[in-house]
């Protein structure tokens, strides 16, 4: 069953890939409940994650059970056991980080986007360093930041400063509260030959906070997607984005010139936009715009575009 089910969606996801020249894309996620499995591509190497459930299995069956459904992934993907990188995630509340480091190797590589590098690791955190999800909505950051100031906050990686930079952006600032992802965002614009500190700036703040220090219209396009939930000690109050998202686009606005761009996502699959609240002249949801054929009718997060 979770063979014939593998070779129906790897045979029709990787022809779309092939024509769209895509390297990196999302296989399977949990299609069938018995096979709870997220199965992504990063070129020559596999990453799988389990979601824990009560499978009702011993250690060594499940041991047992997980090392054939490795050989069935092998022989449909045609990818060797020895290059699949397997991990066990949890369901997470909404309350949870999900940027937690669960190894040290270091094990990173380098993989292509349209046309752009960017270091992934498939070792050490939850996350790889690249939300395979955002593929369309960092194309539309990449066309629309052409002599532009860009401002990328909860900036994670820095997928979108890299596009950013690629799209002809005069000045890109990429904010996050951790300084390892600050430092691997930096890697990702040096490794595609954006390294002039005057243009791509790189800043270690909590943004909520950020925010309040900047002054009245200084971007051109903004980019923001913060986690659900962080109660980060380095923080001087805890964020909840159903709680404090007027409060944030509202100052994100407030920095942002007339005309001007903000494209904001959430992961919070029950969240709900308080548009009147929000000083915007249009927000329009681009969810479905911005969903990737890989991830289509799988999408768990929310996507809008605002205009000042």
């Amino acid at each position: 069953m979770f063979r014939n089910r593998l070779v129906k969606v790897f045979k029709h996801r990787s022809k779309q890939a092939k024509r769209q020249q895509i390297g990196c894309y999302r296989i399977y996620d949990h299609d069938l409940p018995e096979f709870p499995f997220c199965v992504e591509l990063y070129e020559d190497r596999l990453y799988l994650a389990e979601y824990l459930r009560r499978h009702g299995m011993s250690d060594e069956e499940h041991e047992a059970w997980l090392d054939q459904c490795l050989q069935i992934i092998s022989e449909v993907v045609e990818i060797p056991v020895t290059r699949m990188f397997v991990r066990q995630r949890k369901r997470m509340s909404h309350r949870e980080g999900q940027y937690e480091k669960i190894d040290a190797q270091q094990d990173f590589f380098t993989v292509m986007e349209n046309g752009l590098k960017f270091q992934v690791n498939l070792t050490d955190y939850l996350d790889t360093g690249l939300f395979l999800d955002h593929r369309i909505t960092r194309q539309m950051v990449r066309e629309q930041s052409k002599d532009k100031q860009v401002l990328n906050l909860f900036c994670y990686t820095g997928s979108f400063s890299v596009y950013a930079a690629a799209g002809g952006a005069a000045g890109v600032v990429s904010v996050d509260l951790s300084k390892t992802y600050l430092s691997w965002a930096e890697d990702n614009c040096v490794i595609n030959r954006f390294k002039d500190p005057s243009r791509y700036r790189f800043v270690h703040a909590d943004v909520k906070q950020y925010l309040k220090t900047l002054p009245p219209e200084s971007f051109d396009l903004v980019v923001i997607d913060p986690p659900t939930f962080s109660n980060s000690k380095r923080m001087k109050d805890f964020l909840d984005i159903q709680r404090d998202h007027v409060e944030l686009l509202n100052d994100v606005l407030a920095a942002t010139r007339k005309n001007g761009i903000v494209y904001f996502s959430t992961n919070f699959t029950r969240f709900e936009l308080d548009a009147p609240s929000i000083q915007a002249s249009e927000i329009k949801d681009i969810t479905k715009a911005t969903t990737p054929f890989d991830f289509e009718g799988k999408l768990k997060r929310w996507c809008f575009r605002l205009v000042k």
